[in-house]
């Protein structure tokens, strides 16, 4: 049987998936979370039970702490947990980010139930598995992004998606609090972003990320 863990914060999501899943007779859905915080202490409150997962269906784009973040956390912390992004076209970005941090798996959100239950088993004995169409999307990208990163200072360049994101709102002058309500998150969160992006770019105040971060947009687009 294998154990898996949903986490996306689509309510609807969650019980579509796990319908179809547990109709099947080796795959056991032992949990559910709606944000990747969620997902961590859920994973840490089920280690060595009987419904440790082991699996994590991930999505990416998710308050609080996002599928990338939750990636790089879980690979760290539960080497024996795999897991599998499903997610949508538009969070390229994030999921390249993800498979960089550890995720084995890499599959679009309306993949038929067949094809899924084949990622899962696969991604649970330790093989990549990516849908139709991106393993090609994905050379593309990795070819893509090698040929700008050379121009691109390699702190900026590994910031994280949403750092990316917090970096651009500070580039235009929004306030924390104007950040939060964009990206859905804390302000506590965005101090944290904000305070991390310093330290990593080595870079005094906001208005030094701005200027910085300008200077690059071209190319931090393109990474």
């Amino acid at each position: 049987m294998i154990r898996l863990l949903l986490v996306d914060d689509q309510i609807i999501i969650r019980q579509g998936l796990k319908s179809l899943l547990e109709s099947k007779p080796d795959l056991e859905v032992v949990g559910e979370a709606e944000n990747g915080q969620q997902a961590l202490d859920m994973i840490e409150y089920l280690q060595g039970t009987s419904l440790q997962p082991d699996v994590v269906l991930l999505d990416v784009r998710m308050p609080v702490m996002d599928g990338v973040a939750a990636t790089q956390q879980i690979c760290l912390r539960f080497g024996g947990t795999q897991i599998l992004i499903l997610t949508t076209f538009d969070d390229d970005e994030y999921v390249f980010q993800a498979m960089r941090f550890g995720a084995k798996g890499y599959l679009l959100k309306d993949t038929p139930l067949e094809d899924l239950a084949i990622a899962i088993r696969a991604v649970y004995r330790g093989y990549t598995h990516l849908g139709p169409g991106l393993f090609e999307k994905t050379l593309a990208h990795q070819s893509a992004t090698h040929s700008v990163r050379s121009a691109i200072p390699l702190e900026l360049a590994e910031l994280s998606p949403r750092e990316r994101e917090v970096l651009r709102l500070i580039a235009s002058g929004t306030s924390n609090r104007e950040i939060a309500q964009a990206l859905y998150i804390s302000e506590r969160t965005v101090k944290n972003h904000v305070t991390s992006i310093l330290n990593r770019l080595n870079l005094r105040d906001r208005t030094q990320a701005a200027l910085f971060a300008s200077s690059f947009f071209p190319l931090l687009d393109n990474a």
